[in-house]
């Protein structure tokens, strides 16, 4: 098994999509897959993803390519994804409530135990299994399940505030869809998700295609 602490975020962002492919190679029965494959249905340099995969020796063969299966499980093993994750969500608007009833997440290893809501008239209402609870509940909800994982949907101003009572009840590691900053102790894990910046990045994309603006060199 390779040392995590030398493989680079980029890395192992690049990591994510190949077990992506293969899971989809797996479904369609497929035994071997070379770097070239990979590389053309992720958008990585075949050199590059014989370069990331390295760190897992003979799994890949000259002319012959990387075992599926043998691969697909190095990675699920790498990216933590052997195991189930005990998450937690907080925030059951829209975007929670999409966040919850996506199936994805538990067949990926991501079992919602609990939902929070600070507002009254969310809490007790019923959302893809789960009865939302008070934010008073947090604490003794994280213990109780052993939850490693949080789920930030919130609007922008309560998201600290949010953030730091996971934190304090025991959350190692955070997702954050509210478009704030988080500055958090050393040792929690954070990945913001910002659907208006990721929309900003795509409009900009499509005028520099269409030669609306020009880059500066």
């Amino acid at each position: 098994m390779p040392n995590t602490d030398r493989i680079s975020k980029p890395t192992s962002r690049r990591m994510s999509l190949y077990l992506r492919v293969l899971q989809s190679q797996l479904d369609m029965q497929t035994n071997s897959i070379s770097s070239k494959q990979l590389g053309a249905q992720t958008g990585v340099k075949d050199a590059q993803v014989r370069k990331d995969l390295a760190c897992f020796g003979s799994l890949g063969r000259p002319g012959v390519g990387y075992r599926t299966h043998d691969l697909h499980q190095a990675l699920l093993c790498l990216l933590g994804m052997d195991q189930t994750w005990k998450t937690v969500l907080v925030g059951a608007g829209n975007i929670g409530r999409a966040l919850l009833a996506y199936p994805r997440f538990r067949n990926e290893g991501f079992d919602f135990v609990a939902a929070f809501d600070q507002e009254k008239k969310t809490v007790g209402k019923r959302i893809a299994g789960l009865v939302i609870q008070p934010m008073s509940e947090l604490k003794k909800s994280v213990k109780q399940n052993k939850v490693q994982l949080g789920l930030i949907a919130v609007p922008p101003d309560a998201a600290v505030q949010v953030a730091q009572c996971l934190v304090d009840a025991g959350i190692r590691g955070i997702l954050n869809f509210a478009p704030k900053r988080l500055d958090l102790p050393s040792g929690i894990a954070v990945v913001n998700v910002d659907f208006t910046d990721a929309l900003e990045q795509l409009a900009f994309e499509i005028r520099l295609s269409n030669n609306d603006i020009k880059v500066m060199k």
